[in-house]
């Protein structure tokens, strides 16, 4: 990889980079929506969610294993009976979702909405000898070196590109126009980073672009302007650094011309649909649900999005901080999935959550929890295999065959790896490029977990 890619791919696209108050280009004119269109939405929970107080066995073997350990007197219980009953299709024990996920729950019912237990960094399949003999992720419980393991899918070493990014740059011959395949509304992360791919950072509200017309600036004004600009990115071509940040410019410039207007847009289907939802979560999956509205616009077949939430490390107060921050995610969520389905593309888009890690089972003392390892997540979408859950469910016990020490840091049963690959699979990437995109994942038994279609 030369130097000017290592640049360009460092800094971006970043239409949210130009100031907010620009104005706008022209819009691009594009067919029709290609009919064989697919997108991937991730939603990073920044900090380390507890899934173990997610998805909760409801029979009363389980709930009361559950309740042992994390007691009324812990301040972090769910009670058996505020829980939203699930009944997986694939398994014989009632389930409980945490009670603020009460928008999204119905989807499971529906068939719309599947979770994935105890899935986790992993660089091989692990046992706990193994896990206590060495082998084992780097820097294990570490938000920084998590968050870059779960969003490379490399557990063990290093990388430099995502599996979003090695996942575009797969499965570029499909996108359909050069309009760029990833775009985040939660800047540029190592997860949206390709070895060719550039991403797209947009903002979620306001307009951006080029302003030519300050201070009142007539038609010959605005013409010398853009002149004079178009110039500056001319020079000092024969330095690398300058030459890169030049074509990065008025690649960010040339987008906005056409994001600019589709995030402005106050009378789309999506942002009706979102209604008055105003969180942060919201504002990013509605600037998302737009950008796939206008796919006409971009011409782009194949489309992966990042957005996050953050909050969720939750060494105190976390019975506050999880009502709270479900309370944002799931309705966001809801409105985004009814918003794919009202402009046509229910079957054709699949958000999902990642997060740093689980948090132990055994409460810390403080009406919370600390670090641990395999978590619960959510994947929703029409093409999803729902009303079940996939994975291997933990046995909820300190020290039991599940728990990689002594406080409930479950050993996960399932690999990033393989969360990964079943949903590249569906997106499209070839069986040839799968071991390219997720370099350990022929390490596992399957590299296709079924909750897609």
């Amino acid at each position: 990889m030369d130097r000017r890619n290592f640049i360009r791919r460092s800094a971006g696209l970043s239409a949210a980079g130009l100031a907010s108050n620009l104005g706008l280009l022209s819009l691009a004119a594009h067919a029709q929506a290609a009919p064989d269109y697919k997108a991937l939405v991730c939603v990073f929970l920044y900090g380390g969610m507890d899934g173990n107080n997610v998805l909760i066995p409801i029979d009363n073997a389980g709930y009361g294993q559950y309740a042992a350990v994390r007691t009324v007197a812990s301040g972090i219980n769910h009670a058996q009976g505020a829980l939203l009953p699930i009944q997986p299709r694939n398994l014989g024990t009632p389930f409980g979702l945490h009670e603020a996920l009460v928008d999204v729950h119905p989807l499971f019912a529906g068939g719309k909405l599947a979770l994935l237990a105890n899935v986790g960094t992993l660089s091989q399949p692990t046992t706990i000898a193994q896990y206590r003999a060495g082998t084992r992720p780097d820097q294990l419980y570490s938000h920084s070196d998590q968050q870059t393991e779960w969003q490379t899918a490399v557990a063990r070493g290093s990388s430099g590109t995502g599996w979003a990014g090695r996942i575009a740059d797969a499965v570029a011959p499909q996108a359909g126009s050069t309009f760029p395949v990833i775009t985040s509304t939660a800047g540029v992360t190592l997860f949206v980073t390709g070895r060719a791919s550039l991403p797209l950072s947009i903002p979620t509200s306001g307009t951006f672009g080029l302003t030519l017309t300050a201070g009142g600036a007539n038609t010959a004004q605005v013409n010398a302007r853009r002149d004079a600009f178009n110039k500056l990115l001319s020079i000092d071509r024969d330095n690398l650094f300058l030459d890169a940040a030049s074509d990065i410019q008025a690649q960010g410039v040339a987008l906005s011309g056409t994001v600019g207007p589709i995030i402005s847009n106050t009378n789309s289907i999506v942002q009706t649909t979102f209604g008055n939802l105003n969180t942060s979560i919201a504002q990013q999956l509605r600037a998302v649900g737009k950008m796939i509205e206008a796919r006409a616009t971009t011409g782009s077949k194949r489309q992966i999005f990042f957005v996050s939430l953050g909050g969720w490390d939750t060494h105190s107060a976390e019975l506050t901080a999880q009502q709270t921050l479900f309370g944002q995610l799931s309705p966001a969520l809801k409105a985004f999935y009814d918003s794919m389905v009202a402009i046509g593309v229910g079957n054709q888009v699949t958000t999902f959550t990642l997060s740093d890690f689980g948090r132990q089972f055994k409460p810390n003392g403080t009406q919370g929890t600390d670090h641990a390892w395999g978590n619960h997540h959510l994947v929703l979408g029409g093409a999803v295999q729902g009303g079940a859950i996939y994975g291997q469910y933990p046995t909820l016990a300190i020290t039991g065959p599940d728990d990689a020490e002594k406080d409930g840091r479950w050993l996960p049963s399932t690999s990033v790896d393989q969360y990964g690959a079943t949903l590249a699979r569906w997106f499209g990437v070839a069986q040839s490029d799968m071991a390219t995109v997720f370099p350990n994942v022929s390490r596992f038994a399957t590299s296709d977990l079924g909750f897609m279609g």
